[in-house]
């Protein structure tokens, strides 16, 4: 019995509200790894971050970012673990605010958009191209 997600299975949970873990290749060895805030929609993550942040420069270089969200609790442990190449560009207005709702539901998403030392420019865009899933909740027995 295959304990992966179907395709509409998988967008559903990439969909759902989870925080991601960013990973990127470095230069010197072991990859960046990153908890992130995120939406997904169309085949495509989307992050939000200061340009000068160090994932911007790591992501120029590498042209390339894996992804990840997970569900510990009930009704049973799943992931989605996604690949590919990313593009770069400024954040288009409403994306922090957008992405931060998410998470902290629309007035403090709100105010964290507008907040004091806010600097999330860029958005990073992960074109998904090679999906990995499991999902506990499909095992026999």
């Amino acid at each position: 019995m295959s304990m992966a997600m179907t395709t509409q299975e998988r967008e559903a949970f990439l969909a759902d509200v989870h925080i991601g873990v960013l990973g990127i290749d470095r230069p010197d060895g072991a990859p960046s790894l990153t908890p992130i805030w995120y939406r997904y929609l169309d085949g495509v993550v989307e992050v939000a971050t200061p340009s000068s942040s160090a994932k911007v420069a790591l992501l120029e270089r590498a042209g390339r970012a894996s992804f990840c969200v997970q569900r510990e609790g009930e009704p049973a442990p799943a992931y989605v673990t996604v690949e590919g190449p990313v593009s770069i560009s400024p954040a288009p207005e409403g994306l922090v605010e957008a992405i931060a709702s998410r998470y902290l539901g629309a007035e403090k998403g709100a105010a964290f958009a507008a907040g004091p030392g806010q600097q999330d420019d860029t958005v990073v865009r992960l074109h998904v191209q090679r999906w990995r899933t499991l999902d506990f909740t499909k095992m026999g027995g």
